[in-house]
């Protein structure tokens, strides 16, 4: 299965799965807004199929959208045909111009190699704020909180085709390594696999931190989050 058609399916499971962006996006808008309460602009970074950004163009008058995968942003387009998306690399981000908040979910972050890459990324995402600017990051797992060995495993229903994930992560180094498997099946093309690995780094809390305070931004570190591993929220 081609990463085109990998972008609908990962919007159907996670949607069938249960996961709220409506609530969570409302979440993270009532944090920005504690920060800066007339933020009206945000940028939302690695936006994937643009299912938390859908949700953010409800709630701030101008949102913009990033992604380094151009089939991720063929389809979230499907899904928001009159708002900016960008194709870029969060490590270099040159819009032109600055927003009131930035927001990169679904631990994104991760796929960063190392503190070298996330001192760029933060100091590229930093650059973008507006004066008293707010950014939202959701982290990975903290070295101390991954599981090694960790088996996650779901079948969901959904427009007429069943989809079932099962992922198998080890820590290897100071990187989680995770294999993800999908069987997608329905009535008339039958059932197809596909299957992909992800090299996800196991940053400290203390890098992040030390990541956005180099970057200019007072950091908080806010437990749980959306996916129970918490938030970083800077203000510029």
């Amino acid at each position: 299965m081609y990463e085109a058609d990998l972008a609908a399916v990962y919007d159907a499971f996670y949607e069938a799965r249960g996961k709220d962006y409506a609530a969570e996006a409302a979440d993270i808008a009532r944090e920005i807004r504690k920060r800066a309460p007339d933020a009206t602009s945000l940028l939302d970074v690695a936006c994937g199929t643009a299912s938390h950004l859908q949700r953010f163009a409800a709630l701030f008058d101008d949102v913009e959208g990033m992604d380094l995968s151009a089939d991720m942003l063929a389809y979230a387009r499907t899904k928001l045909p009159g708002v900016r998306l960008h194709q870029g690399d969060m490590r270099k981000v040159d819009l032109g111009r600055g927003f009131d908040a930035i927001t990169s979910m679904f631990s994104s972050v991760g796929y960063l190699r190392s503190t070298t890459e996330l001192d760029e990324t933060m100091r590229s995402l930093a650059g973008h704020l507006t004066p008293g600017g707010v950014l939202v990051i959701e982290p990975w797992w903290f070295p101390e909180t991954f599981l090694s060995g960790y088996v996650a495993g779901d079948v969901v229903t959904s427009g007429g085709r069943t989809i079932a994930r099962v992922s198998h992560s080890v820590r290897e180094g100071g990187a989680t390594h995770m294999q993800v498997h999908f069987i997608v099946a329905d009535a008339e093309s039958g059932a197809e696999h596909f299957a992909a690995s992800h090299v996800i780094t196991l940053f400290t809390r203390q890098e992040y931190e030390q990541a956005f305070e180099r970057a200019g931004l007072a950091v908080e570190y806010l437990p749980g989050g959306p996916s129970g591993r918490g938030l970083f929220v800077g203000v510029g």
